[in-house]
């Protein structure tokens, strides 16, 4: 499984998520950190990865094209250190992984 993560979300989120097995990179990883919330969908589907946002207009992007990809996990956490981002989202994570693989295509984390 692979993962965008996109850039309200710190960098270490994709560097966490390959110690945990994935692979993972940040937009910023291939200077993407300024681009459209189009640019990123059309990267993440053109790549096979899952789009990690805290934007609800990816969100909605995905609600608008059903039938197409990436797959978007939406984090619903409010501003928070790195670490603590990091502890919320660990034990989050194996549930995140089952739906994905199951094929849901919109997965609201909260």
């Amino acid at each position: 499984m692979k993962f965008l993560v996109d850039a309200q979300l710190p960098p270490a989120l994709a560097r966490w998520l390959v110690v945990e097995g994935y692979r993972a990179e940040h937009v910023m990883d291939i200077e993407m950190d300024a681009a459209s919330d189009e640019a990123i969908w059309q990267c993440a589907a053109r790549i096979g990865a899952t789009i990690l946002t805290k934007d609800e207009d990816l969100a909605i992007l995905r609600t608008e094209r059903r039938n197409s990809r990436p797959a978007i996990v939406w984090l619903r956490v409010g501003n928070t250190r790195r670490g603590e981002l990091l502890r919320w989202f660990e034990p989050l994570l194996p549930r995140v992984i089952d739906r994905l693989e199951r094929g849901e295509k919109l997965i609201e984390v909260r």
